[in-house]
């Protein structure tokens, strides 16, 4: 039996195909009030493909924020300053 306070150990299943990945260079991002939406795409004019849609609650995205904004830190000390990509071109929804 595990103390009250020692973190719980999960076992998590990855399929091949999860594990190989799926390139992206544009994502959406939408919400509504109980969650948020985001689509990651390969575009490579004149079309593109939907990669992937991960759907999750404001307080998780918050998190999320907070976990990639401390890996943007931790890679720059390590390897230099990342420069902004510039934003697509000619496409006709807002994607980052």
């Amino acid at each position: 039996m595990s103390q009250p306070n020692e973190p719980q150990k999960i076992n998590i299943k990855i399929t091949d195909e999860i594990l190989a990945g799926k390139y992206a260079n544009m994502m959406q991002v939408m919400h509504t009030r109980e969650e948020f939406i985001l689509d990651f795409a390969n575009v490579a004019p004149p079309q593109g493909i939907m990669n992937a849609r991960v759907i999750t609650s404001p307080g998780h995205m918050k998190r999320i924020v907070k976990a990639l904004q401390d890996n943007i830190a931790k890679y720059e000390q390590s390897f230099g300053l990342i420069n902004e990509a510039e934003p697509p071109k000619g496409i006709p929804f807002p994607l980052v």
